[in-house]
């Protein structure tokens, strides 16, 4: 495990996109897990920058999304769909036919996740895999006390969570209980993973899912067991952490 520090959220952005822009110019067809959420934006609003100046080409890139919230159609301005087009897949040369999310729509559940399965493992599995990480430690969707085993799955939304969301809603009864997540197992099969963290609301769980126990209270420490993770933090969420 690599950590690296930034300064501030801007350098923190700066430095995943680095990492990002490489794995796309040494493979110009990879796979990328890409994340939701006000983390990421600023590394995807570089990359945007990058590409606009030439230096970036996703024409071959695919992208599969870690998350949806089940019920919310793909023009919801809250769905993830909505999200991932508006801040990144239309600003740049991706084809938007490679672009991937759950499917909020579908009513039958292991139906959605079953496709969801099989496209990524059509894909070839993920190259680079962009995480967040939520107050609680959860990953993607995976929430505290999600099994290690699963792969893309229904869950139920810990309050902690709804809460967290509710600013993006009207009202905190409008926040979708549940949603689609690709699971930890799968998670964990990505050649390489990134995970960002900023703010000093995030330097306790950070700490905790580094150098805790590996365990389903905290999704994020099973991270601990990968080949090839970065953590990418703001001096803020990392001051907790030895240098």
């Amino acid at each position: 495990m690599k950590i690296i520090r930034a300064k501030d959220y801007n350098g923190m952005s700066r430095m995943a996109a680095h990492i990002i822009s490489a794995q796309i110019i040494t493979k110009p067809d990879s796979v990328l897990g890409l994340a939701t959420g006000s983390t990421p934006i600023g590394t995807y609003e570089q990359l945007i920058h990058w590409y606009q100046k030439g230096d970036l080409d996703f024409s071959k890139v695919t992208s599969i999304n870690l998350d949806e919230y089940k019920g919310l159609s793909p023009d919801n301005d809250q769905s993830y769909h909505y999200f991932m087009y508006h801040n990144f897949f239309k600003h740049i040369n991706i084809d938007l036919n490679n672009t991937y999310l759950p499917n909020g729509l579908e009513k039958d559940s292991e139906k959605a996740c079953e496709d969801y399965n099989h496209i990524i493992q059509k894909s070839g599995g993920v190259d680079l895999q962009l995480l967040g990480l939520g107050l609680n430690g959860h990953i993607g969707f995976n929430e505290p006390g999600a099994i290690f085993e699963k792969e893309t799955h229904l869950v139920k939304l810990t309050q902690s969570t709804i809460d967290a969301n509710s600013r993006f809603f009207e009202c905190l009864e409008d926040v979708p209980k549940e949603a689609y997540t690709v699971g930890i197992k799968t998670i964990m099969q990505a050649k390489k993973i990134i995970i960002l963290v900023n703010g000093e609301n995030k330097a306790d769980i950070i700490k905790e899912a580094l150098f805790g126990p590996i365990t389903p209270l905290v999704p994020a420490s099973v991270l601990q067991l990968h080949h090839d993770v970065i953590v990418i933090g703001d001096e803020s969420a990392l001051s907790k952490i030895p240098q």
